[in-house]
């Protein structure tokens, strides 16, 4: 990579989310982590999977009714299965609860800087001048995902991102702040910082993506 630099583990932040403190002439903006229970549901599906442990409860269930299994019958045929599937959900949870926990976004006004890792904790600084455009999906409660698309070649892996990354761009990898709380008013701040940073007005994105529980919104930011 050429700016958007990749820092290693550290023990010690010098500012919290940053691998190092700002210069005298850089500030914050703004500064936040995703929401658990919204990256539960967008980025590990959780209501999804509950979804498919259920039917598969109920299909287990019927199967022992149909073949005229008392009600005991059918809570014993369900004795290895219910706790087979809340264990499975309580992981997906905590796996969520521990990548919020992790997972610092800074928003400055020269760059986007995304601390990651549950494990080995690295950081991205991507300059608000290496940002072709972005992308605003609102999700429920206000919280949304802001997507980056990069200029030039320079690619994050997806692995390294995920994830912070938008699906299914594995080819071309686009950051992602995921399931941040009060995403309209980020959204608003990204492009104000954008457009004083590279001396261009933003013009509105329009959007492709749709989400079930809200509709996606283009955020006003764009270059050619």
């Amino acid at each position: 990579m050429s700016q958007e630099q990749r820092g290693h583990e550290h023990e010690f932040e010098p500012q919290f989310g940053l691998p190092e403190r700002l210069p005298a002439n850089e500030r914050i903006l703004w500064q936040g982590s995703p929401d658990v229970s919204a990256l539960a549901r967008s980025a590990f599906h959780l209501h999804k999977l509950g979804l498919y442990f259920a039917l598969l409860l109920v299909a287990r269930a019927a199967s022992e009714v149909s073949a005229g299994a008392s009600a005991m019958g059918v809570l014993l045929s369900l004795k290895w299965l219910a706790p087979l599937a809340l264990t499975g959900l309580l992981i997906v949870w905590t796996l969520a609860w521990l990548t919020a926990r992790t997972t610092v976004y800074t928003l400055t006004n020269k760059r986007v800087v995304m601390r990651l890792g549950i494990v080995l904790t690295v950081s991205f600084n991507l300059p608000l001048s290496r940002i072709a455009a972005a992308d605003l999906r609102a999700l429920r409660a206000g919280h949304g995902d802001i997507t980056l698309a990069l200029k030039g070649e320079d690619r994050i892996a997806w692995v390294h991102l995920w994830p912070s990354v938008r699906p299914w761009r594995i080819a071309h990898p686009e950051p992602t702040l995921r399931a941040i709380p009060g995403a309209a008013a980020v959204a608003a701040e990204l492009s104000a910082a954008w457009s004083a940073a590279s001396g261009q007005a933003a013009t509105p994105a329009p959007s492709s993506r749709v989400q079930h529980d809200a509709s996606a919104h283009g955020l006003q930011v764009s270059a050619s």
